[in-house]
């Protein structure tokens, strides 16, 4: 009988069911990928495409992970920035914005907006950031915990100007090519792609990112726009199971990753690390991984669950929103998923 049966029934029942066209998991522990499986159609609409080992999936919010948030700690590991740094020490900010630091902006406690639609409120993509810093922000920095995209794309434009570069150059060269991570990148060419929402055009989004904000922005964004596939976020996945080592080699050191899932938020509406989901009542997480887990979600139907007590490393991509957004479903076969792992982890260590 192979590794967490019970699990992935659960994920081929659940495409079975409808709660989303198509699944890719990987499961592991450390630098062990003990299973890993494809379930389903890459797209429905306007033909059938199967999905397989190769599909290549709109990574949403994870984006904020596997590119801005480690972009950053790359730069803090080479002397470039400090998560005291403060937005006013790079950029042209107005006075109520000034003393927001780094920290605030991956803690999502800086104070800015939860979302806003800039194509409809922006003059335009080049000022997008103006526009988002002219906005008032809802509450005193430091003060609460609110999700916010736009603090993210606040931060990959600082992210630009710190490392002098566009941030998807920066999240190769500080990300992708060092962990060989080769299908994983902004503004994809190719095929193969797991299809997400249909447009007011009828056309369906294949290969152009789902976030309306980051596609306003060209598909760059510190919020969201990559995409990658099965192996590379599990690439990534071990790596952070394996305490930030990569074949062997420290791609983060041990204090820059204890630094990360610290909870700068006790007592707050969300348990946050530096740009990490850590273990809160009611989340993705499950219910029965260990209370130092941690990882992120994606909008679009993506997942990374680490378990750093044991080791383990649970990657779910999906795209829930294929064809349409409402199909919230998915959401609850996380949790699910999640918690048969975790109860059958015990037998296999």
């Amino acid at each position: 009988m192979k590794p967490f049966e019970t699990a992935f029934s659960l994920l081929s029942d659940a495409v079975r069911s409808g709660a989303a066209p198509c699944a890719a998991a990987a499961v592991g522990i450390g630098d062990r990928l003990l299973r890993q499986e494809v379930f389903g159609n890459a797209q429905l609409y306007p033909t059938v495409l199967p999905a397989d080992q190769n599909t290549r999936f709109d990574m949403a919010s994870l984006t904020k992970i596997l590119s801005t948030t480690t972009v950053t700690f790359r730069l803090i590991e080479v002397g470039r920035l400090c998560l005291d740094d403060t937005l006013g020490r790079f950029l042209e900010v107005p006075a109520d914005k000034a003393e927001i630091t780094v920290q605030q902006l991956l803690t999502h406690t800086s104070g800015f907006a939860p979302h806003m639609d800039l194509e409809h409120c922006a003059p335009s993509p080049k000022e997008a950031l103006s526009f988002i810093l002219s906005e008032p922000l809802t509450y005193t920095p430091g003060m609460q915990e609110a999700y916010s995209c736009m603090g993210y794309i606040v931060l990959g434009k600082l992210l630009e100007q710190v490392g002098g570069a566009p941030l998807d150059q920066l999240a190769q060269k500080y990300v992708f090519s060092p962990l060989g991570m080769t299908h994983t990148g902004y503004r994809p060419a190719g095929d193969n792609f797991a299809a997400t929402e249909k447009l007011s055009d009828a056309t369906f989004l294949s290969g152009v990112v789902h976030d309306e904000n980051a596609r306003f922005l060209g598909g760059v964004s510190g919020n969201a726009g990559l995409f990658s596939d099965l192996a590379d976020v599990t690439i990534f996945a071990s790596m952070l199971a394996c305490g930030g080592r990569h074949k062997g080699k420290y791609f983060l050191s041990p204090a820059m990753l204890q630094a990360a899932l610290h909870n700068y938020t006790p007592g707050m509406a969300e348990n946050r690390g530096l740009g990490f989901f850590l273990k809160t009542p009611g989340n993705f997480h499950g219910d029965l991984v260990s209370p130092r887990s941690y990882g992120h979600t994606g909008f679009t139907g993506t997942s990374l669950l680490i378990d750093p007590d044991t080791g383990l490393y649970a990657v779910l991509l999906s795209n829930r929103v294929h064809p349409t957004r409402e199909n919230t479903r998915f959401l609850r076969v996380r949790r699910v998923f999640h918690n048969a792992i975790a109860a059958e982890l015990p037998r296999l260590l």
